[in-house]
């Protein structure tokens, strides 16, 4: 079965020294060492696990000031490995105004991404924030997708005061309303959404313009209802991410295989809701 993975970091020293004040806190939150790797061995990690990876850029730039991993980083790995990297989401801090509006437009028409990953909490804003509605039309304008964050994150988690971002910046009413907004802009969150499982939801449910990947946790964890409403209600618009490197895929993709779910709707979730929106 193909396996797309909408949801990967590059994994390299590059990409650690993005984050910043949070890889010791990370270290705590996953319980083992985060230190960058090389890029061949990201690559091999992708072929071992049979998976053709999206990967994705991070600008935290504005909030720690620390060296984005920047679209041009991200670019230069996926043209090197075509073969298991596939596209690429960019990265764009609002809060760089028209820098990001540059950005985002060079991303799409010059870098050829299939859109962008937001991190609310990290980069200290809210997608409904109608301060920052012009990035968002240009990037629909631009027919790209976006790939917002839902719910509470290990970056920051144990440090004081959460390092100034708030967790609410990540729950799901603000997709409801970008949702609202921008109804043909293609969203998909990211992440299951704890604590607010059932308000992400409803918001999939709810617009038919946003879907969900169920990247940074363990399947077994899943909450009841969710395991439920994948196999069911949910099963067109749930897709697979890893989170990578935030778990091992061997465990990622042997308890997926033991939820049980249908071959057909595991076609779906592995890799046939990806193709269907995003052209992969």
């Amino acid at each position: 079965m193909r396996i797309i993975d909408l949801h990967c970091y590059p994994g390299t020293p590059t990409w650690i020294e993005s984050q910043g004040p949070y890889p010791a806190e990370l270290a705590r939150y996953w319980k083992r060492d985060w230190v960058g790797k090389s890029e061949d061995d990201v690559v091999a990690e992708f072929t071992g696990a049979g998976v053709e990876a999206c990967l994705v850029a991070l600008d935290l730039e504005t909030t720690v000031a620390a060296p984005p991993c920047t679209n041009e980083y991200v670019h230069g790995m996926w043209k090197r490995h075509p073969q298991r990297i596939i596209q690429c989401w960019g990265a764009v801090e609002p809060a760089k105004g028209e820098i990001a509006m540059i950005q985002a437009r060079k991303a799409i028409k010059e870098l050829g991404f299939i859109g962008f990953h937001f991190h609310p909490i990290m980069q200290h804003f809210a997608v409904s924030d109608r301060r920052y509605y012009p990035l968002f039309e240009e990037i629909n304008a631009m027919g790209a997708a976006v790939m917002v964050d839902v719910g509470t994150t290990g970056m920051g988690a144990g440090m004081p005061g959460g390092n100034g971002a708030l967790v609410r910046h990540a729950h799901p009413e603000h997709i409801d309303q970008l949702a609202a907004d921008f109804p043909n802009l293609k969203i998909i969150m990211a992440h299951p959404g704890w604590p607010w499982v059932d308000e992400t939801t409803a918001v999939a449910l709810h617009k038919g313009n946003v879907y969900w990947e169920m990247s940074g946790w363990a399947p077994k964890h899943f909450p009841g209802n969710l395991k439920v409403d994948i196999r069911g209600r949910l099963q067109d618009k749930i897709m697979f991410g890893s989170d990578y490197p935030s778990l091992p895929y061997e465990r990622i993709l042997r308890e997926w295989d033991e939820l049980g779910y249908k071959p057909e709707v595991m076609e779906k979730i592995m890799h046939g809701n990806a193709e269907h929106l995003l052209g992969l």
